[in-house]
């Protein structure tokens, strides 16, 4: 009788969770797309038509014997200054991401005299849009309205869910 209502509980748990947990869309960006973080690479054309998101990532995929990942200041990406990096985002195995989660602008090169050869990114994050608002719905005399419809399955999957928790106790 204990599993009954474990299990009945859980199923009125995952409906509340799908109604109730809005959905998330980030976008893990490959730097360089299929050539990478690699030189002869124009990462501003390559950025151009891109949207980045707060909450997107950045995906470096390079050569990890040569190449790194460092985030800097404006200055030091247009004068390609690696000695005072911001951050060093490269951890060693050639594969680091980048979490995109302050609306700002991003800028980073790699070092070693690669930035001369064009291996920086500037990016501009920004807030993601706002979900489209629904159109308005026209209405037959005489109907309940979508909105309130809405208002009542919440508590109607509540009240199934105590009415089966109710039942399982004493039966």
């Amino acid at each position: 009788m204990r599993a009954g209502m474990t299990v009945a509980a859980a199923a009125v748990l995952a409906v509340a969770m799908t109604i109730l947990v809005p959905e998330v869309d980030a976008t893990r960006w490959t730097v360089g797309a299929n050539q990478g973080w690699t030189s002869n690479v124009n990462y501003t054309i390559w950025a151009k038509d891109k949207h980045f998101y707060n909450g997107d990532w950045l995906f470096f995929v390079y050569d990890r014997n040569q190449m790194n990942v460092l985030e800097v200041n404006k200055t030091d990406y247009e004068s390609c200054n690696s000695d005072h990096p911001l951050h060093n985002w490269t951890t060693g195995a050639g594969r680091d991401v980048v979490p995109l989660n302050v609306t700002r602008h991003y800028y980073f090169i790699s070092g070693k005299g690669f930035c001369y050869g064009g291996m920086k990114l500037a990016v501009r994050v920004e807030n993601p849009p706002p979900p489209p608002s629904a159109s308005p719905i026209k209405e037959k005399s005489g109907t309940p309205s979508t909105l309130y419809r809405g208002q009542l399955v919440l508590p109607v999957v509540f009240a199934i869910g105590a009415v089966w928790d109710a039942f399982v106790r004493f039966w």
